[in-house]
């Protein structure tokens, strides 16, 4: 039941893809980071996909950063989901044996302090001249798109 309210809650939030930089897919949503999170989780796993490994980025820095010294809070909360798909993977590869470094796919979420927006983004993949690979790389920047938008 709480899943449910929870998606009920995000179809009446916004989402805008924001400019970024070249490497990045960034859109931006309003609402509580845990739903936002738990969203772009359930996402993932319609699209029947297993996350094989969930980062806690924003702790890693809380807890290194003092070992360094260095003080400033870079995220409130920040995570990374690892997943793959075996077809489209397999695809990838067999267009580049070498795009095996392309493995897992990863989305993430995050806010900054002082900011009621979370953030949700993946890395978009290189160009490329190999036909083949080009073709893959599409698909997966759409998978990667509509695992965002699903999660909104």
């Amino acid at each position: 039941m709480k899943k449910l309210l929870v998606v009920c809650a995000m179809l009446s939030l916004p989402l805008t893809a924001q400019a970024a930089e070249s490497y990045t897919a960034l859109f931006k949503a309003q609402g509580e980071f845990q739903d936002v999170r738990d969203m772009l989780q359930i996402a993932i796993e319609g699209k029947g996909l297993k996350i094989t490994n969930t980062n806690h980025i924003g702790g890693m820095l809380d807890r290194t950063g003092k070992d360094i010294g260095e003080t400033r809070k870079v995220y409130e909360n920040a995570e990374q989901f690892e997943f793959c798909s075996a077809t489209i993977s397999r695809h990838m590869m067999e267009a580049d044996p070498h795009a095996i470094v392309m493995c897992p796919y990863s989305v993430v979420v995050y806010t900054i302090p002082n900011d009621k927006t979370v953030y949700l983004a993946y890395r978009k993949p290189a160009d490329t001249k190999n036909p083949a690979l080009k073709k893959t790389l599409v698909d997966l920047e759409k998978l990667l798109t509509d695992i965002i938008k699903d999660a909104m």
